[in-house]
């Protein structure tokens, strides 16, 4: 089941969304639909060959989507942080990279 409920929310939502964040709840009102979305705790490939302890979440985001079915659509976006222990940096998903090569345009990955 859950398979098939990934599968509708690629024909739904972004590809790049549904690969990197987990759909955790919605809320839709008569012509509104609200998507909150959290960062799956899946080490970024730019830091792989580092030491990365999850340090929780940086604040939510909104960005509106495209309209479903005369709704408009809200995606409210959490995002991951991740302490490099290596540096003692905050290590995050560089967007810009994960834009490269997908259907995401450049300004989409900016609202990262």
């Amino acid at each position: 089941m859950q398979d098939s409920f990934i599968d509708l929310l690629k024909l739904l939502l972004p590809e790049i969304i549904v690969d990197y964040f987990e759909l955790t709840s919605y809320e839709k009102g008569d012509e509104i639909l609200h998507l909150y979305l959290r960062e799956i705790n899946s080490v970024p490939k730019e830091y792989r060959a580092s030491k990365l302890s999850s340090k929780g979440f940086f604040d939510e985001i909104t960005v509106q989507d495209f309209p479903i079915r005369g709704h408009q659509v809200y995606l409210h976006i959490t995002r991951r942080r991740w302490l490099n222990q290596d540096t003692g940096k905050v290590a995050f998903r560089d967007w810009s990279l994960v834009a490269d090569g997908t259907r995401v345009t450049q300004e989409f990955a900016s609202f990262f």
